[in-house]
């Protein structure tokens, strides 16, 4: 259940709703306040102060009716504008970045700004009341609250000046990259805390198996409650799946050591995991890297040939291998008060990462000089601080891979450009020793 509500309140918080309901429901509750406030002396006090111009009960509609006119205006471009926008950056980069964009506080909140704008000029404007002859009423002008909403369409200009300006610049390919590759590195110290000493082998996954109820991506794992069922029952929980695979009825989601399984352990959980119709990067460290693979393919595909967004891809990608290089990779994507002996995660090796990575960019760089240049560089500059053999010569082959493909896609002085390179590459990668195909 927990895997559950994470999953909606991550799928509420990326959508274009939550945050001007939000803004909208406190507008609304604000709207009633000051005007309890005009009520009850606020604007008797306010009209003691000479250094404020009292609005009349005209003056102060219309007021009303600009700010409310206007933003609604406003707001119904501003979304115009960021669907355009979305629809853009999905159709150039890919329709995995348009969750990047939905999750986008600059725009949610700015739609939202705009809305409660809005929501509280329009309940301020149904209490200005015009003066009353016959009964000697002079009218209703709630000052303080005239007055607020004035600062909030003050506060809505310069959110808009932001808007016109975030939006260009989020949907930059260099921006764009930048929001991935930062994340991703702040995913990987996050997810692995420790730095590596040495790689072990996982052993071979053991335990009875409990099998997938539902059909979609697992998008969270409740890590905390698979513990307290394995506490509970005094049996060890072998994963053998990571958030972002997608499962159906049938496939095994774990493996139960030292307990008898029955319908109410497999029932609990089952409902440890939650699964949805698309990836979520919020426990899957996978699908950021797949997302800098993705636009570096595209920008490789003959109908773009835009090799130099797919070298800025390759720098952050090789950013990201460096760092995942220097960390333990044992560990689930979670970090909390429970026992990684009780929950096995399955646990990614550096190869799997490497073959993520830039293993899915090879082929199509190997068709590019300047791609394949810079995929070499990428893996000499990313196995730099790297202190394993294993690690470093794991890059090494994956340089060999490369140029093997290379000769098959590239020849002339393209492909011998790119062989001296790769002699370069070698000795740096080996601390001088050269391979037998420099030779």
């Amino acid at each position: 259940m927990i895997a559950r509500l994470r999953a909606r309140w991550q799928e509420t918080r990326a959508s274009y709703w939550f945050y001007p309901a939000l803004f909208t429901t406190l507008a609304a509750i604000m709207a009633f306040a000051t005007v309890w406030i005009d009520r009850h002396g606020g604007s008797v006090w306010l009209e003691r102060h000479d250094w404020i111009d009292i609005a009349r009960p005209e003056g102060a509609r219309n007021v009303l009716n600009v700010i409310a006119g206007s933003m609604i205006g406003v707001a119904s471009t501003v979304f115009s504008i960021t669907i355009a926008a979305v629809v853009y950056a999905s159709g150039s980069y890919g329709p995995r970045l348009l969750s990047n964009f939905m999750e986008d506080r600059g725009n949610q909140l700015s739609l939202a700004t705009f809305i409660a704008t809005f929501v509280y000029a329009v309940l301020v404007l149904r209490v200005v009341r015009d003066a009353q002859e016959s009964a000697g009423d002079p009218g209703f002008v709630p000052q303080i609250s005239l007055l607020i909403a004035t600062l909030l369409m003050g506060i809505s200009i310069a959110i808009l000046v932001y808007f016109l300006n975030h939006v260009p610049s989020s949907i930059r390919i260099n921006a764009v990259l930048e929001g991935i590759g930062d994340r991703l590195l702040r995913e990987v110290h996050g997810r692995f805390p420790d730095d590596c000493v040495e790689e072990t082998a996982d052993a071979p996954p053991q335990g009875e198996p409990i099998v997938a109820a539902d059909t979609g991506y697992i998008q969270i794992v409740d890590f905390a409650g698979l513990d307290e069922i394995a506490r509970d029952a005094g049996c060890r929980l072998e994963l053998r799946l990571r958030p972002g695979d997608f499962v159906h009825p049938g496939i095994m989601l774990v493996g139960v050591v030292g307990a008898k399984i029955d319908s109410a352990m497999r029932d609990a959980v089952r409902s440890c995991f939650s699964t949805g119709a698309m990836r979520s990067p919020a426990q899957d460290i996978e699908f950021l890297i797949d997302e800098l693979v993705e636009i570096a393919l595209r920008a490789l595909s003959p109908g773009i040939n835009d090799p130099f967004t797919a070298v800025t891809a390759l720098h952050w990608l090789g950013a990201a291998t460096a760092a995942i290089g220097q960390r333990d990779l044992r560990g689930g994507p979670d970090r909390g008060d429970y026992d990684w002996n009780r929950v096995v995660p399955l646990n990614d090796d550096f190869d799997h990462f490497v073959a993520r990575g830039f293993g899915g960019i090879m082929p199509a760089a190997a068709t590019s000089p300047i791609a394949a240049a810079q995929f070499l560089d990428g893996l000499r500059d990313a196995a730099a601080p790297l202190t394993l053999a294993s690690r470093r010569a794991r890059l090494q082959a994956e340089g060999m891979r490369l140029i093997a493909q290379a000769r098959l896609a590239l020849d002339g002085p393209a492909l011998e450009e790119l062989e001296a390179r790769y002699c370069d590459f070698v000795p740096a990668m080996e601390n001088g020793a050269h391979d037998r195909l420099c030779s």
